[in-house]
């Protein structure tokens, strides 16, 4: 055979090589079977719900069927240790508060690394959080809390839903940023830390705006401040935190949709698309206000960073201020 067919050949089957490599490391854009949302926490929580919402919209778009499945125990630890453990095809997913990454500072053991050892895939919501305090301190807003606060050490308290929540954290960062010394009482959930704080048993605490608004109409508390970065759209007359003073302290709710570590780039992307066009449907929106989420649509290395961003910011609050899980 001659030497120019050979080279014509040889270079026919060199340009094809791209071609052939491109299929080879072709990525799945979606699950090759059932999909399985695990929360790991109760049913009826906020995860809970907003893991359903998300089921429901993906289920038909994927073409595969999406369950949820909740893995409640050991502060959520259970069941996002077995997201971390499972096979990164798309087929097991999950669906966190922010936190699953206060957790990995706070218990001396975690088997997981909030950082490394996921996906990030869509944040998909935030839940704003107000200072609240008893009608009866004497404090009209976040600054003269403070003050009250500084001149009686140790004798104002707190109350939160239980150690390590966003609520008992949000606080400790306002302690140490505003230099006061406050006692905290936890609560095992919500509803009884509430209750007591309308009974003022406790003078304050930080409440979901949503949960707030209600209790400050019927003048049983007195909300001071947003712990937000910006004003909530609920309350836009309450000033943020950073406006009252303090800035740097910033305290909020998210959710967000993470996979396994090593989740093929092409389904995450497809997975990101389908989210946060859902997150921008009118419908959506405002079965997410129902719950006091705001939709909020971002790309997944926005929503990485926001996890590694909030994994060390935590963890300077809890270690500064000694908080433990117990």
């Amino acid at each position: 055979m001659r030497p120019s067919a050979l080279s014509r050949r040889g270079l026919a089957s060199l340009a094809l090589l791209p071609f052939l490599a491109h299929r080879a490391v072709a990525q799945p854009q979606q699950p090759d079977g059932p999909v399985t949302i695990i929360v790991p926490y109760t049913a009826g929580t906020g995860p809970d719900i907003l893991a359903r919402l998300v089921g429901v919209h993906l289920q038909p778009r994927l073409s595969q069927p999406v369950v949820v499945d909740n893995r409640a125990g050991a502060s959520g630890l259970i069941g996002t240790q077995a997201v971390s453990r499972a096979a990164p095809d798309g087929r097991t997913l999950m669906l966190q508060p922010n936190t699953f990454v206060m957790n990995a500072s706070l218990f001396q053991q975690v088997p997981y690394d909030p950082v490394k050892g996921f996906t990030p895939i869509a944040l998909l919501t935030r839940g704003d959080l107000a200072l609240v305090v008893h009608p009866d301190v004497p404090a009209r807003d976040a600054r003269a809390f403070a003050e009250l606060a500084r001149a009686k050490p140790g004798a104002v308290d707190y109350a939160s839903p239980g150690n390590g929540t966003p609520q008992h954290l949000g606080m400790a960062l306002f302690a140490l940023t505003a230099k006061v010394e406050l006692t905290h009482i936890p609560y095992r959930g919500s509803a009884p830390a509430i209750q007591d704080l309308l009974g003022k048993r406790v003078a304050a605490m930080f409440l979901p705006v949503h949960t707030a608004l209600p209790l400050v109409k019927e003048g049983q508390i007195r909300m001071l401040a947003i712990g937000s970065e910006k004003r909530s759209a609920s309350a836009p007359e309450v000033p943020t935190l950073a406006e009252a003073g303090f800035p740097g302290v910033q305290a909020d709710l998210w959710y967000g949709l993470l996979g396994p570590a090593g989740l093929p780039g092409a389904l995450v992307r497809r997975l990101n698309t389908e989210l946060n066009a859902w997150l921008a449907e009118p419908a959506t929106t405002e079965a997410l206000q129902a719950q006091g989420m705001v939709a909020t649509p971002s790309t997944p290395e926005a929503f990485g960073e926001l996890v590694a961003r909030d994994y060390v910011r935590w963890a300077s609050v809890i270690k500064q201020a000694e908080i433990t899980a117990g």
